[in-house]
């Protein structure tokens, strides 16, 4: 994404239509369309003709963007697990690794990046029935391995509303349950970790449509990216304008819901009933 941003600002500057480009490295203006939004690989010498028709001739400028498309072309760690995986999932996972913010509201369950181990295999098990024992643990194994980047050296700020209805619905026994409301609580302590809940007293509220992410991203030249997951496939929505309305939603969200700490209290009240 950000080498394909780099060279739809490059094209744009030299007033260079995507059909023009296409033609030089002899694809479609579609193949460019997908490019500069990140969405396919980049061969070095495609990368190379268009810094060429774009006008770049200094050695470092060139070797720096070449340099990006080499990188961008390896495989994440994710795709060890390309198995399990539903083919739209991999372009989040990426996402999600490279996000410096992330927003989100949940309603269905825990999210992804907060479950424990036992109620993310009561979660995989209950929406992959016919699944084998490998494959759930293949998934739970994914889960686990994605939540290292929260606590790693650079992780994200994230910030996530969750839905009462997230945290009485049962995955798994009591004990599993009572593991993962005590987890939440020891999570939201974390610097980086703004955790809400949006009690059910509240009544009616702006995540009426569903769980959502926003991910935000360190590079000034990357957009805002909203993902929501559906039942066969996945939303990726970057204009400006759809952006817009759910960061607007998000906000009224955490307005509207306690605060972290009386979030807290709630998530230990739940606690003592469970």
């Amino acid at each position: 994404m950000l080498l394909g941003s780099q060279l739809r600002r490059l094209r744009e500057a030299r007033g260079i239509t995507r059909e023009a480009a296409g033609y030089s490295i002899r694809a479609s203006e579609s193949k460019i369309s997908r490019m500069e939004l990140g969405r396919v690989s980049f061969k070095t010498r495609d990368v190379e003709d268009l810094l060429t028709l774009y006008g770049i001739a200094d050695e470092q400028e060139r070797a720096s963007l070449v340099s990006l498309a080499k990188e961008a072309n390896v495989a994440g760690w994710w795709h060890s697990y390309s198995d399990v995986l539903p083919s739209w999932f991999p372009t989040y996972v990426g996402l999600e690794g490279a996000a410096s913010l992330l927003r989100a509201y949940e309603v269905q369950f825990v999210h992804g990046l907060l479950q424990t181990e036992e109620y993310a295999r009561a979660v995989v098990r209950r929406g992959m029935k016919s699944a084998s024992d490998a494959d759930v643990e293949r998934r739970v194994a994914l889960r686990l391995e994605r939540q290292k980047y929260l606590v790693s050296e650079r992780a994200p700020e994230f910030h996530v509303v969750l839905d009462e209805a997230a945290l009485r619905r049962p995955y798994g026994d009591r004990a599993v349950m009572r593991g993962q409301l005590q987890h939440l609580i020891e999570v939201s302590e974390r610097p980086n970790v703004r955790l809400q809940v949006m009690p059910f007293s509240l009544g009616g509220h702006s995540g009426e449509s569903g769980s959502f992410t926003i991910l935000s991203f360190p590079e000034s030249d990357l957009s805002d990216v909203v993902y929501m997951e559906q039942l066969t496939s996945a939303l990726y929505l970057d204009k400006a304008e759809d952006v817009g309305q759910y960061e607007k939603a998000l906000k009224e969200l955490q307005h509207d819901s306690p605060g972290p700490s009386e979030s807290r209290d709630l998530l230990r009240g739940l606690l003592q009933l469970s």
